[in-house]
């Protein structure tokens, strides 16, 4: 009998899948030491990142997330 595909934890803490199937992730560098950086850059670090147009490395996630 094959046995079911494990959702992969960290991958699952880190991407979210939206509803029309793009992943969607936070940006990285905001966490410390962001004194010295410029308020516009901190503005768009605020905004998820989406993966959408790299199918290869969708299908990879989904797989790990067990969306596939």
């Amino acid at each position: 009998m094959p046995s079911k595909n494990k959702t992969n934890k960290s991958v699952k803490k880190r991407l979210k899948v939206t509803a029309h199937g793009k992943l969607k992730y936070a940006k990285t560098n905001r966490r410390h030491l962001n004194a010295h950086i410029p308020s516009k850059r901190m503005r768009r670090l605020r905004r998820p990142g989406i993966i959408a147009g790299r199918p290869s490395v969708q299908k990879k996630y989904k797989m790990v997330l067990g969306e596939l």
